[in-house]
């Protein structure tokens, strides 16, 4: 990785890689700003796909000639739909690496499943983390089934979600803001903390147990802080939620870190309760973790 290509890439002494789910919009693009400046010199690919009807809806008008020439119409779509897939991430790229990353496009035909599909390539490219955008919608107004909850379901790799729009206070954050990480002695938050370092290596860990029926053990480990946050007996994972973001903003952290367990339907439960709450109601990316990310043999 250099900056040969005149963009003023460097190289990431940490070999991070992330597979970006792009579509043009300008949430998409805000979280490939976000995404480099908590993973800058990172090689990236920036990920488009290609879905149904595989044009946009000005070009099919000017495409259509008449039930006659079906076939010609197919043809068509095919030609310039494939074409303007290709125009559009070829400008994620120029933002990607305008941003300091080492990027390179990733077009692929999709038939639905965008969530699932993005996953699919994140493990076939062995990166390091799924990066997204969001509008952030939470409570009554999340739109449970989307692209960005689809990719936490079903990823066997950590997805980091970037909620749109970040304000000035959070977006200044992502440089070099702590990471904090929700922490209950489970093996999923063990691996929410091994992602957190390994990913974030430069910055401060803060780990957040919220008080519930039981006391959290605290981790054996130098240059971890324990924060304990009340959130009464039994807390729920909106609780649990809101508490982590609390914490987030007090500490004008850059990224939240919360895991997962199981890719069954218990996991569902869980991303319900926790990680599903915190990913809809923390102002800050959130970056949700599965039981064992896959790790590039070293």
């Amino acid at each position: 990785m250099s900056s040969a290509r005149g963009f003023g890439v460097v190289s990431d002494v940490h070999g991070r890689q992330v597979l970006v789910g792009y579509d043009g919009s300008p949430v998409a693009s805000a979280a490939i700003e976000a995404g480099a400046l908590l993973f800058p010199g990172a090689r990236a690919w920036i990920g488009h796909l290609w879905t149904p009807p595989f044009a946009s809806e000005e070009l099919r008008k000017r495409l259509w000639t008449g039930k006659r020439n079906i076939n010609a119409f197919v043809e068509a779509i095919e030609r310039e739909g494939g074409r303007e897939a290709d125009r559009l991430t070829s400008v994620g790229v120029m933002l990607a690496r305008s941003a300091g990353w080492d990027a390179e496009p990733l077009v692929c035909r999709s038939y639905g499943g965008e969530g699932l599909r993005l996953a699919e390539l994140a493990d076939e490219k062995q990166a390091d983390v799924l990066l997204l955008g969001s509008r952030g919608l939470g409570g009554a107004r999340a739109v449970l089934g989307s692209v960005s909850d689809m990719a936490v379901h079903y990823s066997p790799r950590p997805v980091l979600v970037v909620p749109h729009p970040l304000l000035t206070d959070e977006h200044e954050a992502l440089a070099a803001g702590p990471v904090v990480v929700g922490w209950d002695a489970s093996a999923g938050a063990e691996a929410a903390l091994d992602s957190a370092r390994r990913l974030f290596p430069e910055r401060d860990v803060i780990l957040v147990a919220v008080d519930g029926d039981e006391e959290t053990p605290a981790v054996d480990a130098q240059s971890v802080t324990t924060l304990r946050v009340s959130a009464g007996r039994g807390a729920t994972g909106r609780a649990v939620g809101e508490a982590l973001s609390a914490v987030a903003t007090e500490h004008r952290a850059s990224a939240v870190v919360v895991g997962s367990r199981g890719r069954t339907a218990v996991r569902k439960i869980l991303l319900g309760s926790v990680a599903m709450a915190t990913l809809h109601r923390a102002h800050r990316p959130v970056m949700v973790v599965p039981p064992s990310p896959v790790r590039e043999a070293e």
